[in-house]
């Protein structure tokens, strides 16, 4: 009873988001992954979805996987048989996991023949301490809520036969390896699919025909995340007013100040896109700017794939100074990053003024993504060799 509810929760939330039509794709999509063929293998990635962190953590990394020479599959825990696929597979990465009678049947059968069981988390959804002090809880309807009353997948931080976790950041690692977990990071990754997109959109695009305007991209992505853009606010009307040429694009469910109402005219509002159509979006914008809440470990813990979407398509980001976009962002070179608002003007401001400096910043954006950011170019033999061991 409690899964249906919050499958009704989520379809819902999907209609009000992306409207009848295209909300009822996504839901039936999501029924109907439900009864995709499962293939026997290596691993056997369960996931709670079919949605973009599912996409990330699931089918990418399952993407990755098989480039190094895995057989793996992808299905979803409500899957009806679920507990049916113990003995086709040698390990199983549950991602983000709502613990329902067919996960812990498949995990009860795992268990009696020994095999590999991992926790998959790119969230700190696992501790309610956490999601329950976000803005993205408030916005839940009480549906919603309920898949995060005990913390997704505390149960496996909790089990001593589950030994091994993955997940995508070093910050998110140093938290669950509290739980005595061996942790491995494995960051998001952009798919084949992926780049093929955008090196479609790259090879037509048209020389700019916005010499006279700079645009600025704030992607939101899911809803949420209306205090993130709230720490950049006072330094983008700075530079609204200082900087009559500059647009503001805001893509996704957000709701932002009555101090932006007199700049309505220089303010572009998009809805919420499936792939294809996002990274046109992004490829439409100047600057990509990624703010977060500072010293919010729910923020804290969220992955670079804003930085990498953007780079792949040659745009520059200026993002949040923090740990995780520290490690991927050499300040000044493939990147800006901003610690407060006198620097997130500052940089905005040098990426304005300077074309150059927006060309070669995205340039080296895109071959670090390239590089670091792909399933193509995977590389994390760590990882690889543990998963060996254990097949």
């Amino acid at each position: 009873m409690k899964t249906l509810l919050v499958k009704t929760g989520k379809a819902w939330d999907t209609f009000k988001r992306e409207g009848l039509i295209r909300g009822g794709r996504r839901v039936a999509r999501s029924f109907f992954a439900q009864f995709g063929r499962v293939r026997p293998g290596d691993i056997l990635f369960v996931s709670v979805g079919v949605g973009d962190s599912a996409m990330f953590r699931a089918r990418n990394q399952a993407e990755e996987l098989r480039l190094h020479n895995f057989k793996c599959s992808v299905t979803v825990q409500d899957n009806p048989f679920l507990p049916r696929y113990a003995d086709k597979f040698k390990i199983f990465i549950f991602h983000r996991p709502i613990f329902t009678p067919k996960v812990a049947k498949l995990i009860e059968n795992a268990k009696k023949i020994g095999k590999e069981i991992i926790f998959e988390t790119d969230d700190l959804v696992f501790d309610t301490k956490y999601i329950q002090t976000t803005d993205h809880w408030a916005k839940m309807n009480a549906f919603e809520r309920k898949q995060y009353e005990k913390g997704i997948g505390a149960e496996f931080l909790k089990d001593p036969y589950v030994k091994t976790c993955v997940t995508t950041t070093t910050y998110l690692a140093k938290i669950l390896e509290k739980y005595g977990k061996k942790v491995f990071v494995s960051k998001n990754k952009l798919s084949i699919k992926d780049l093929e997109i955008a090196e479609n959109i790259l090879t037509k695009a048209q020389p700019s025909s916005r010499k006279n305007s700079v645009r600025i991209g704030y992607f939101a992505g899911t809803k949420g995340h209306d205090k993130n853009f709230a720490t950049v606010e006072n330094a983008l009307i700075r530079i609204l007013e200082k900087y009559p040429r500059t647009r503001l694009v805001l893509a996704g469910p957000l709701n932002i100040s009555g101090k932006f109402e007199k700049f309505q005219n220089r303010i572009e509002k998009l809805p919420f896109a499936l792939r294809e159509e996002h990274f046109k979006n992004i490829a439409g914008v100047d600057i990509n700017i990624i703010p977060l809440e500072k010293d919010n470990p729910f923020c804290e813990s969220k992955s670079e794939l804003k930085f990498f979407e953007a780079g792949i398509l040659g745009v520059p980001s200026i993002a949040v100074d923090n740990q995780t976009y520290r490690e991927a962002i050499d300040d000044g070179a493939n990147g800006f990053l901003a610690a407060n608002a006198d620097e997130w003007f500052e940089k905005l401001e040098r990426l304005i003024l300077d074309e150059n400096l927006r060309r070669n910043v995205g340039k080296e954006a895109r071959e670090k993504s390239m590089r670091e950011y792909t399933t193509k170019h995977s590389h994390n033999s760590e990882y690889y060799d543990y998963l060996r061991s254990k097949l």
